[in-house]
């Protein structure tokens, strides 16, 4: 069976807040072709089968901060901060929306979640590994390790260099 929604359109829906991957409810709403009104009233006709460990709503603060990182308003009118909901949450919606896209987009969007906490995985594994490399060998090759770490660190902020003569 051919994806319904490629993994790249759903990895760029997930965000990572109150150190959580989560998704929001209007982007889920559009994965499933729904309201997001539809989406929320069905939840909450349904709130025991969502405990705050698979959706909570965003406070003011949050809700803020998330939607300053949109250049773009793409978020109309909305009177209330969106409701949120982690991987446990998606699964559980699915149960809750009955639709054939229903369950086939939350199929995907499992997947989704489930190839990047491998990734992280990997990545954890890759680092203990260096370290352990490093460890083992002297001085000559701190550089080595140092240059290592820097690609690995996706946090770290690149320093540009300039251009131009320096006067002393």
């Amino acid at each position: 069976m051919t994806e319904i929604i490629p993994q790249e359109i759903i990895e760029n829906k997930i965000y990572f807040i109150r150190e959580q991957k989560i998704m929001l409810d209007m982007d889920l709403a559009k994965l499933y072709e729904v309201e997001t009104k539809v989406l929320v009233q069905a939840v909450k006709r349904n709130m025991d089968r969502f405990p705050e460990d698979f959706m909570f709503q965003l406070n003011i603060q949050e809700f803020r901060h998330l939607r300053s990182q949109f250049v773009t308003s793409s978020w109309g009118g909305r009177r209330y901060p969106p409701f949120v909901f982690t991987e446990q949450g998606v699964a559980m919606l699915s149960t809750v929306l009955k639709s054939q896209r229903a369950i086939h987009v939350n199929i995907a969007i499992i997947r989704t979640f489930v190839k990047l906490r491998q990734m992280l995985a990997s990545n954890a594994q890759l680092a203990r590994k260096v370290k352990s490399l490093e460890n083992k060998y002297d001085e000559q090759f701190k550089v080595v390790f140092e240059a290592i770490y820097s690609l690995m660190d996706t946090n770290e902020i690149k320093k540009s260099r300039k251009i131009g003569f320096n006067r002393e």
